[in-house]
């Protein structure tokens, strides 16, 4: 019995001990063994790991505007178990249905949601509650209030269940404003378009970070280590676009749009003496702080200006007409024949516009009235495919700009064959950018610079200020001489200046100098052949031009009207932005003077004295001058002028060089011009004149009586896109002269009429 009692004793004493044994290795072994790796899982329990987030950096315009930045924003939360605590399903579902236009039935799953048979303490209410603004979480206050209010009265829990989880959001203060420049951040702060997807490496910034060790509630412990590394916001990106500008261009696009209902429209304005972008816009556009609406097509993202290509048609003419004055090769007074012209091999002609032709025109016409064979003769048969060739890739075309913009494309241009060759002289079958126009029209304005455009002016460091990098001017290359510069501006300025021929006459500003030119680009139907009731228009020009302080393209891509060319839709258009951009920018009209009390007075420039020089001095004087006129007769010098020297001029008014003695001179036809272009014709034939009707000379009748010429002009109205915005006519109470009057009369009677109007 004893021994048996030993025994079990042993027995347990031994169990123990190894027990014991086992407990010690064991503890040892997470002491020692593993006791950094138990200490670290430790310290990851208690510790916390917080992120602090990088604010997002600004963009703005050259001034200082702003045009992107984050902003506070709420995040709604409803807890469910909170929620069914105190009976306020309905209540709540309700209230938040109207306040943030949330399904019904959406609402009533958040509230319901359960894990593991268990309502769960916090849900999300998204998309609708998802970083609202401040004037939705006023509205989720008052209503918290409001449930508050009634748990106390049914004295239940204070908790209602709904909270707001704070954050931040990007927000676009002037809506739609250069949304195509902006971009903008989807709701998770990820950039998608525009600058702010290509410049995210500057704006978005580093996040920071906060870790400390923490009791079970998240409270930092007593003399605890905390590893602090603050946040790096993103750096501030000023553009150089001017956002007065910008709506400028925005407000002038939308009554076109309206009115024409295009695919598309597409405007960018820049100064020509640096390329930076004054303005870039295109319709259709979006919202970029509602850029998920339903109603947003896809198309409304698409940034025309730098990820299209068109075929330009006549506006690229100014490529062709800048390397034949830069070759010499230009002759402003030379005569060729125009409407139509065949290229060498082929069957079938190139024709103008208007097919028949106006007969044999000067160079200088050819280019008023843009005429396709003037151009075709100087790019085929004077340039000649190389040269024409290196112009083109020398004014940038076939290469990109390297604009701070993403998604910019370019079409390589080839001139396989002489019809290409033909064809490429007056814009059809190459294609460019808006971007690429631009910087070539810019070139001839600021004396034959090459530029690289610029979007951004500056990036900055918020913090200090300090400029972190910015743009300068960047010359890519010399182009064309500063004097073929200036001689091929005049010839634009001409297309605007003469208000009866110029395509470009709807773009002319009074008391500004503008050159541009007009363009239209019939399209091609899916059998290959023109397509003549779709096209795309155009117009590109700058102003001032003695002193160029804007240059604009306006795109309008199909218009619904198919006799509607650039100079109809879209330099108008180009007219009102600048005629509002150039005061804004301080840029005086050239017929205004201050007076000595501060008064502004209008002007009218006098005649200057052309009388006795050299026909060819003459136009030149003029051409500098931005004055339209024409030569009568075909003498070497000038023996008069109208008006004469000295006398005030109208806005846009022609003057007109006589060469030849009076008495030698046949009246030349006057069929098409206004009524005031023919009496000041016959003003200095010193004829006289009998009128009949209204509008435009239709028919002209000479009569030589007694040594004494009469001419008797009949007057027709013509269609509206042929009269001239200056043609009017003087009219006696039934509408038409009949009394035998001089022309010198009738001109004079007629000035003082305009002089009173204005």
């Amino acid at each position: 019995m004893i021994k048996r009692i030993k025994l079990r004793a042993l027995l347990i004493g031994g169990f123990i001990t190894l027990l014991f044994v086992v407990l010690l290795i064991r503890v040892f072994t997470l002491q020692v063994v593993k006791g950094q790796d138990w200490h670290e899982r430790a310290v990851f329990q208690w510790t916390r790991n917080v992120t602090i987030p990088a604010s997002r950096g600004m963009i703005t315009d050259r001034n200082g505007d702003v045009l992107a930045s984050d902003i506070p924003a709420y995040t709604v939360i409803v807890n469910p178990a909170v929620i069914h605590e105190n009976g306020l399903e309905n209540e709540i579902i309700e209230g938040l249905h109207n306040i943030l236009g949330k399904d019904e039935s959406e609402l009533k799953a958040l509230v319901n949601a359960k894990k593991d048979g268990k309502y769960r303490t916090g849900r999300e209410v998204r998309n609708e509650g998802w970083k609202i603004d401040e004037t939705k979480k006023a509205q989720i206050d008052d209503f918290n209030k409001e449930l508050m209010d009634h748990l106390e009265k049914e004295k239940k829990g204070m908790e209602t269940g709904l909270g707001l989880l704070k954050e931040q959001k990007r927000y676009y203060p002037k809506e739609t404003l250069a949304a195509h420049i902006l971009g903008y951040t989807d709701r998770n702060g990820e950039a998608v378009a525009g600058l702010e997807a290509y410049k995210d490496d500057y704006l978005k910034g580093t996040p920071g970070e906060m870790k400390y060790e923490s009791d079970r509630q998240g409270d930092q412990l007593p003399q605890a280590n905390m590893v602090y590394k603050p946040a790096v916001n993103g750096k501030n990106v000023k553009l150089t676009i001017d956002d007065t500008i910008q709506y400028y261009i925005e407000d002038a696009m939308k009554e076109t749009y309206e009115q024409y209902k295009p695919i598309s429209m597409t405007v960018i304005a820049a100064d020509p003496k640096t390329m930076e972008i004054l303005g870039m816009a295109n319709l259709p556009t979006f919202n970029p702080n509602t850029y998920w609406d339903p109603t947003t097509d896809q198309k409304d993202f698409f940034n025309y200006a730098v990820k299209a290509t068109y075929e330009p048609g006549s506006t690229f003419k100014i490529v062709t007409l800048a390397g034949a004055v830069q070759e010499k090769l230009f002759n402003p007074n030379a005569l060729y024949q125009s409407g139509q012209i065949y290229v060498k091999g082929t069957h079938t002609p190139l024709h103008d516009i208007v097919r028949s032709g106006w007969g044999q025109i000067t160079y200088l016409e050819g280019v008023k009235r843009s005429s396709n064979v003037a151009f075709v003769k100087l790019g085929s048969e004077m340039l000649g495919k190389d040269r024409l060739l290196k112009y083109i890739n020398d004014f940038g075309f076939g290469q990109k700009t390297d604009i701070e913009l993403p998604g910019e494309i370019s079409k390589t241009i080839n001139l396989p064959g002489p019809v290409e060759v033909a064809t490429a002289s007056y814009g059809h079958g190459v294609s460019v950018t808006p971007i690429q126009q631009l910087a070539a029209i810019s070139a001839v304005a600021n004396g034959g610079k090459l530029l690289k455009p610029h979007i951004i002016k500056e990036i900055t460091d918020p913090d200090n200020g300090k400029v972190i990098k910015s743009t300068n001017t960047e010359v890519v290359r010399q182009v064309i001489s500063p004097e073929a510069a200036k001689e091929t501006s005049s010839y634009l300025e001409q297309v605007v200046a003469d208000r009866v021929i110029g395509t470009g006459r709807e773009a002319y500003i009074d008391g500004y100098r503008v050159a541009g030119k007009t363009g239209t680009a019939v399209k091609y139907g899916p059998d290959l052949k023109p397509d003549y009731t779709k096209s795309v228009v155009s117009f590109i020009g700058f102003a001032p031009v003695n002193d160029p302080k804007i240059a604009l393209i306006v795109i309008v891509d199909e218009p619904n009207d198919p006799k509607a060319g650039g100079g109809k839709v879209a330099a108008p258009i180009f007219k009102k932005i600048v005629s509002l951009a150039l005061p804004y920018m301080g840029v005086p009209k050239s017929n205004t003077k201050k007076t000595s009390d501060g008064k502004t007075t209008v002007e009218r420039p006098a005649a200057p004295t052309l009388a006795k020089l050299a026909v060819k001095d003459a136009k030149h004087k003029l051409l500098n001058a931005g004055i339209d006129f024409e030569t009568i007769g075909k003498g070497a010098s000038v023996i008069r002028q109208f008006p004469a020297a000295g006398t005030p001029m109208s806005p846009g008014q022609r003057i007109y060089l006589l060469t030849e003695e009076t008495d030698k001179m046949t009246v030349p036809d006057l069929k098409g011009e206004s009524l005031r272009d023919a009496l000041d014709i016959l003003t200095l034939l010193k004829c006289s004149v009998t009128v009949q009707g209204e509008g435009y000379v239709s028919e002209q009748l000479v009569t030589d009586k007694n040594g004494k010429r009469s001419v008797q002009l009949t007057l027709k109205p013509v269609k509206d896109e042929e009269v001239s915005q200056d043609a009017s006519s003087t009219s006696t109470e039934d509408g038409s002269i009949s009394e035998d009057t001089s022309a010198d009369d009738l001109a004079a009677g007629k000035a003082g009429k305009e002089a009173g109007d204005n």
